[in-house]
């Protein structure tokens, strides 16, 4: 019964030693995505090619300098969220030879 009571007390002891750096992890990966979010001005707005210019800051995911170019969107359906004039911050990723707006937020 000692040796029982020895074993539940060590995994207890395993699985708390455990969440902390578990916990650790899930903050630098929460890091890592806040990140990977970049801020931008929408210039233009194409649905018919589906496709933004956005003048943007450092893309820091893309080891990129701030600049102004077209990006195709990742879901048509946020051509409809933006419009010339809006500032965002977006997460631009490589969707074959093409850059691509993946995620986007108006930033109020």
């Amino acid at each position: 019964m000692k040796k029982m009571n020895a074993l539940v007390l060590a995994a207890l002891l395993g699985m708390f030693s455990l969440a902390a750096p578990l916990a650790q992890a899930q903050a630098q990966q929460a890091a890592v995505a806040q990140d990977a979010m970049s801020e931008g001005e929408i210039k233009k707005v194409d649905k018919e090619a589906g496709k933004l210019t956005i003048k943007h800051g450092e893309l820091k995911n893309l080891q990129m300098p701030g600049m102004t170019m077209n990006f195709r969107v990742a879901d048509p359906a946020m051509l409809d969220k933006v419009k010339a004039g809006d500032k965002v911050r977006f997460k631009a990723e490589h969707m074959g030879a093409a850059l691509a707006v993946t995620a986007l937020e108006v930033v109020r």
